[in-house]
């Protein structure tokens, strides 16, 4: 069976960073097995130069954008700079045909030059919101997702949204395991939240300075289905209640409640990616006391049902 392909757009002055993220995320980021067919490509093919003296080899021109499943434009010079006909033609027709298209950063300009994004969601970096509105009232604009899927169209945010938007793009061929694989190999977070847009996500700390605080974090999130209270939890510290809950949020910069509820919902979220646990059964796991108040909390916080979650974070292939 072939590997997905994948096509990634090189300009003239390309941003070294900008560029490497799909390169690394779709080449040979591990070592046992291969993704992806990677293919670099440019206008006009050979050799291309970054701001910064780096070059690169583009061997294939636009013909390779009409064979690929998933086209990337990672970079754009400017705002300003309207890409070329055939270029929008090219995206068009490799869209129309059932490829994803994917403009990360200011990447997003092409794909709404190219007229692929009208009345459609999109999301840009967070400083060229007020330019990309003017420019393109009809493109509904997201300015709080990481990155925005509408029909195969797939924008980011600015400079490290990318590799969160190409991991949910590996994710959908592979599903969790593999993104999740990848993700620890590049020390990066396989996901900072959920959806089908992701909305950045309120960090849930892991260690602090305190050593009694620390203890007291692994011992929660082993009990997470066990419900707690602030005097039991003040007292497996040796603390008073007063001062148990100073020490915690000075420490975590949460009240207990809100690490607690920050903790559960995280828990949730592997569960339903990885297991194939009933909602209710998630709420039990998580330590919710009803799957209404379950359901309640995780759309609240991520706008989206933990039935949509998992139908999004599940979708594409399994690791064998």
């Amino acid at each position: 069976m072939s590997l997905p392909s994948v096509a990634v757009l090189v300009t003239p002055g390309f941003s070294p960073f900008h560029f490497s993220v799909p390169c690394t995320i779709f080449g040979p980021v591990l070592a046992d097995r291969p993704l992806f067919e990677l293919t670099l490509c440019a206008e006009q093919p050979g050799t291309l130069k970054s701001l910064m003296g780096m070059s690169i080899e583009t061997p294939h021109g636009l013909e390779a954008l009409a064979q690929a499943d998933l086209i990337i434009v990672p970079y754009w010079p400017h705002p300003g700079e309207r890409p070329s006909a055939a270029l929008c033609q090219s995206l068009n027709e490799a869209w129309q045909r059932g490829a994803r298209v994917v403009g990360l950063c200011l990447g997003t300009y092409v794909l709404a030059y190219a007229g692929l994004l009208g009345g459609k969601r999109a999301s840009t970096h967070w400083e060229f919101e007020q330019d990309f509105s003017a420019r393109f009232p009809q493109v509904q604009l997201d300015t709080n997702a990481l990155y925005v899927d509408e029909q195969r169209l797939i924008t980011s945010a600015g400079t490290a949204a990318a590799m969160d938007c190409c991991l949910y793009l590996l994710r959908q061929f592979y599903g969790s395991a593999v993104a999740n694989r990848v993700a620890r190999r590049m020390v990066i977070p396989p996901h900072r939240d959920g959806g089908q847009a992701q909305y950045i996500s309120h960090p849930i700390p892991q260690t602090t300075q305190d050593e009694r605080i620390n203890a007291l974090l692994g011992y929660l999130r082993d009990s997470l289905d066990c419900q707690h209270d602030l005097d039991s939890l003040a007292a497996r510290v040796m603390m008073s209640r007063r001062t148990f809950t100073r020490h915690f949020l000075r420490a975590t910069g949460m009240s207990v409640g809100e690490w607690l509820n920050a903790e559960r919902l995280h828990n949730s979220q592997q569960l339903l990616e990885m297991t194939e646990h009933s909602i209710e059964a998630v709420a039990a796991l998580s330590g919710y006391q009803s799957v209404i108040s379950f359901r309640q909390s995780f759309k609240q916080r991520y706008t989206v049902s933990p039935s949509e979650w998992r139908r999004t974070f599940q979708g594409g292939k399994s690791e064998p």
